[in-house]
């Protein structure tokens, strides 16, 4: 599988391929027009499978510290080791643009994203009480964090 991954910054065109495999993953989805913000502001890099768009995944880093938005993997695709692949390579940009902390949070019900986060090396931090909206009533997040290393 390794050699048929590749990525690549994220455009506008890429718009509807995306909200496609956004609104495939999540129940409370990124929305068009957050995406159109997110473009403008921070790293969107897409996955792919040979020709076949698997996932993507939204950076942002203010001065030294990143964070992560979103890491979508494409239902279908889950369970084949491509959030690791992904989480790798958006840390690596994270890094190249002098980001040394990560940070991120999580729906406190998302166990599969916990373990794959642990695995790569983030720490669980703290927890923010009622953070997502979820079918009736909210979600607590928990907040995780990472020390960056050149690869």
């Amino acid at each position: 599988m390794s050699d048929s991954i590749s990525f690549r910054p994220m455009t506008e065109a890429d718009l509807d391929a995306v909200l496609k495999i956004e609104y495939a993953a999540f129940s409370h989805p990124w929305t068009r027009g957050i995406f159109l913000d997110a473009l403008k502001s921070y790293q969107i890099w897409l996955m792919f499978d040979g020709a076949q768009q698997v996932g993507h995944g939204v950076i942002n880093v203010i001065i030294d510290e990143a964070h992560l938005l979103n890491i979508t993997v494409k239902p279908e695709n889950q369970g084949r080791g491509l959030g690791l692949r992904l989480l790798e390579k958006l840390m690596a940009e994270a890094y190249k643009l002098n980001g040394r902390e990560c940070f991120l949070e999580l729906r406190a019900s998302n166990q599969s994203a916990y373990r794959l986060y642990e695995r790569f090396g983030f720490n669980e931090i703290g927890r923010r009480r009622d953070y997502y909206p979820m079918a009736g009533g909210r979600e607590d997040a928990l907040v995780m964090a990472c020390t960056l290393f050149d690869e």
